[in-house]
């Protein structure tokens, strides 16, 4: 049995050749054969070996055949750990009694097993890798291009391995590091197998679990909340990567656009709260930040499409208005394809980044000795987080429009702190306080809309200019209303 310990990064195509100079060019780098690989993938016809969470596949190369099943494993951040047995094999067909026997459950039935076994996809690739030794560690860098097959469907394949063969696992993560800060890389999550069993049909949509509040550790560690806090960002950020591949809804990827942005800034208010954020992490975390800034007209556009009724109300020219709103917010998501983010060297840059100080937090590298329990380290973010509102909107001020808008993300980034830390407090008293600053955020959305309308409507037939007015007003009204009152309640913390 081997334990495979990999990183895997995906890139896109048009940079197959800088990648290819670069780990030639590297010191300690030792380029192996290219290879073509083709790779059969079975299960029955129940998925009983996804069910035992194991993965069996026969792999074909130049001058040999070879069956390998992997056991269930772990993910951290972007590590992968799995167990997996190889076997040299002489047909193209599993044999899965030449497995050792302590690979299967208890309850398996071999012989029924062996019987029902059919072939659901295929992985066939062209591998080009290198052996590089870094930091007194020995890593195998493979370079696959190809293709997933299942059903006639096609999925591109085009990704970078970084597998441990010797040493510290840290090797995988700075040799990543070198590479990302010369070709525009993002964290793979999904394996060969997953996408090949997705593309099959196989495998249930991806969901994204709604969190209330982050599940902080029982032991209330402060290491401990740091590494559930890295790797709760990190997970959803390529979760909702996922989704928005998948997703063609414009309301819901307005939502998921909304939801990636949420955990950048998470994790970015995490580092400097436990003093973890240097000027090139703030840098990247800018960088992609800028590149975000369509969100806000996103978002506020995208709640007239889900609640046109809402906000328009009995209006009779909705009919020539919602037109106008939807080639708005097309043209928005068409103009800011996940594509273009991924062009960004920063953007795969933070993630490995994140994943390096999620090893190091995971590892006992970073000592907290200097902070107070969890509790009084938590009051503290949320009275600090409390006070730049309170200094942004204060109650002697009366607030417009444009006001709010300039304030919209410092509440965000409020209401975040809130979420990471919120489980540690009463439920009655946290909702009680928190519920009229979300109220604000949805209100400075829908301003952000009617603003918008304003100038969606103004070249066209359709005249709402002095309804709008009206509108907005009265919204502002009742914000000013709610702002105030809220800034009267008690603190929960």
């Amino acid at each position: 049995m081997d334990a495979e310990i990999e990183l895997k990064l995906f890139m896109q195509s048009q940079h197959n050749d800088l990648l290819v100079k670069l780990l030639n060019g590297m010191s300690d780098s030792t380029p192996q054969n290219i290879t073509s690989l083709t790779n059969k993938y079975f299960d029955t016809a129940k998925l009983q070996l996804r069910s035992w969470k194991m993965g069996l596949r026969i792999r074909k190369g130049e001058n040999f055949t070879e069956q390998t099943i992997k056991t269930a494993g772990t993910v951290s951040g972007g590590i992968h750990s799995r167990p997996e047995y190889n076997v040299p094999l002489s047909q193209d067909k599993p044999e899965l009694a030449l497995f050792p026997k302590e690979v299967w459950p208890e309850e398996a039935d071999i012989d029924a097993l062996q019987a029902e076994l059919t072939c659901v996809f295929e992985t066939n690739f062209t591998r080009q890798a290198w052996h590089i030794y870094i930091e007194g560690s020995l890593v195998e860098v493979a370079f696959d291009v190809g293709k997933v097959i299942a059903n006639g469907e096609v999925d591109p394949i085009c990704e970078i391995e970084f597998e441990l063969l010797a040493g510290e696992t840290s090797a995988l993560l700075h040799l990543a590091i070198e590479v990302a800060k010369h070709i525009p890389v993002r964290l793979g999550k999904a394996s060969k197998a997953q996408r090949g069993y997705h593309l099959a049909g196989h495998l249930p949509a991806i969901a994204l679990e709604q969190i209330d509040y982050i599940c902080l550790p029982t032991d209330k560690s402060l290491s401990k909340t740091l590494e559930v806090l890295l790797e709760t960002g990190i997970e959803r950020w390529q979760v909702i990567e996922a989704l928005l591949i998948d997703t063609n809804d414009i309301v819901q990827q307005a939502k998921l656009w909304s939801q990636l942005r949420a955990c950048v800034r998470l994790l970015r208010l995490t580092l400097m709260q436990f003093g973890l954020l240097n000027s090139d992490v703030l840098t990247h975390f800018d960088v992609i930040e800028q590149k975000l800034q369509f969100i806000e007209p996103l978002q506020s556009l995208s709640l007239l499409l889900d609640e046109p009724q809402k906000l328009l109300g009995k209006r009779i020219d909705k009919t020539q208005i919602i037109p106008l709103v939807q080639q708005s917010v097309n043209e928005l998501v068409l103009n800011q394809r996940l594509s273009c983010l991924w062009q960004l060297p920063e953007y795969g840059q933070l993630q490995l980044a994140l994943v390096e100080l999620l090893l190091k937090t995971a590892n006992g590298s970073h000592q907290l000795v200097d902070y107070p329990e969890l509790g009084l380290f938590a009051n503290h973010l949320q009275q600090d987080s409390w006070q730049k509102i309170v200094d942004l909107m204060p109650i002697s001020a009366a607030m417009d429009s444009l006001d709010y808008q300039q304030v919209a993300q410092g509440l965000d980034e409020s209401i975040l702190v809130g979420f990471a830390y919120g489980e540690l407090y009463q439920s009655d008293d946290r909702e009680a306080f928190r519920a009229p600053w979300q109220d604000l955020a949805l209100g400075i959305q829908t301003l952000g809309c009617y603003q918008l309308l304003a100038k969606l409507t103004e070249q066209s037939e359709v005249d709402i200019s002095d309804w709008l007015q009206d509108k907005e007003a009265s919204l502002l009204f009742a914000m000013e209303h709610s702002r105030k009152s809220a800034l009267n309640n008690q603190p929960y913390w």
